[in-house]
């Protein structure tokens, strides 16, 4: 770790150091936090335990970058980024570090009423305040959802979720239909992504992860149809519906 500090130490260098890292700020670097983050997530969707190690690492150094940058504005450093998620780990898992015990079944609402107090005075907080807006609009609902959960405001079985997601779908069949309704359909449409995210949850399947992996299947599927028809001589453009279909068919039998 320390080799690690060393090096980021050289390349912020304002005489020696590497000019592309020393012009970089945090609104400048936050991109590229962001992809390595999901690099992660590629390396563990694809079992690639090499790149999962080499992307923990890019993730790494985007954490000490920003701890560099802070330092250099007298803001906090890497030993206070260490000390801050020691110290938050440790009060959240009081069964853990301080022998209360906590049934497991609890632990979710007892996470987030920790989250709140760390935040402030947890009664003066709205409860969803600190589910950031900035993010990928599903992880987003996810989190809203689980918020609301902590405190009771969720459905007790996975039934009437169901429920909840085919009303919505009727919702949105009737609005498709009308005329000029563009602004209504996309509302509806909303909900409907809503209730899925919903069902996952009480499934207890991350939507994230659930559609990346219908992505991976997809693009599967669709490179199995595009190598079949340069096989045969085609193309999508002069393929019928029922070729396209029937081939399509044909990757899910070979597992694509």
């Amino acid at each position: 770790m320390m080799k690690l500090l060393n090096i980021m130490e050289q390349l912020r260098d304002s005489e020696t150091g590497c000019p592309w890292d020393i012009k970089q700020s945090f609104e400048t670097i936050a991109p590229y936090t962001i992809e390595e983050a999901y690099e992660v997530a590629d390396a563990i969707q694809q079992k690639d335990m090499d790149a999962l190690r080499t992307e923990l690492g890019d993730l790494l150094f985007q954490v000490v970058f920003h701890s560099k940058l802070a330092e250099e504005q007298h803001s906090f450093d890497f030993d206070d980024v260490v000390t801050s998620i020691c110290e938050k780990l440790t009060n959240r898992h009081p069964h853990v570090f301080a022998g209360k015990v906590i049934a497991e079944s609890d632990l979710a609402k007892h996470w987030e009423n920790s989250k709140r107090k760390e935040k402030g005075d947890a009664d003066s907080l709205g409860i969803l305040n600190d589910v950031n807006s900035n993010q990928p609009a599903i992880n987003q609902a996810f989190k809203l959802q689980k918020k609301a959960s902590s405190v009771g405001f969720d459905w007790q079985s996975v039934e009437p979720v169901i429920e909840k997601l085919d009303e919505e779908i009727a919702e949105i069949k009737k609005e498709i239909p009308l005329a000029n309704n563009q602004l209504r359909i996309e509302e509806e449409l909303g909900d409907v992504l809503f209730s899925c995210v919903n069902l996952a949850r009480h499934l207890d399947v991350n939507p994230e992860w659930s559609l990346r992996r219908a992505n991976d299947r997809f693009t599967q599927r669709f490179n199995y149809i595009e190598d079949q028809l340069k096989r045969l001589g085609a193309s999508f453009e002069n393929s019928t519906p029922e070729t396209l279909d029937k081939l399509w068919n044909e990757a899910k039998i070979n597992g694509h």
